[in-house]
């Protein structure tokens, strides 16, 4: 099954913008996935197992290295990605 997420990272910190770019170059490095970034959000386009997995894994390890952090996710079945 294909999966679709929309996702925003929120850091709760003054200079958020390298934890912003951290995450996205962390789901960057998974080429088995689609990353699309924009000013607002990331899409990510993959698998349903692997998409999760790597979403739980990188959301836990921004938790532990950055502390308090907003995540807003839309999760859409199928692959939805731009043609």
């Amino acid at each position: 099954m294909q999966l679709s997420v929309e996702i925003s990272k929120y850091p709760l910190h003054s200079d958020y913008i390298p934890f912003i770019k951290a995450f996205i170059e962390r789901l960057n490095s998974h080429p088995e996935l689609k990353v699309l970034t924009n000013t607002m959000s990331t899409q990510v386009f993959g698998e349903y197992d692997l998409v999760m997995s790597v979403l739980q894994e990188e959301m836990k390890r921004s938790f532990a290295e950055f502390g308090k952090i907003v995540f807003v996710c839309k999760f859409i079945s199928g692959d939805l990605s731009p043609q």
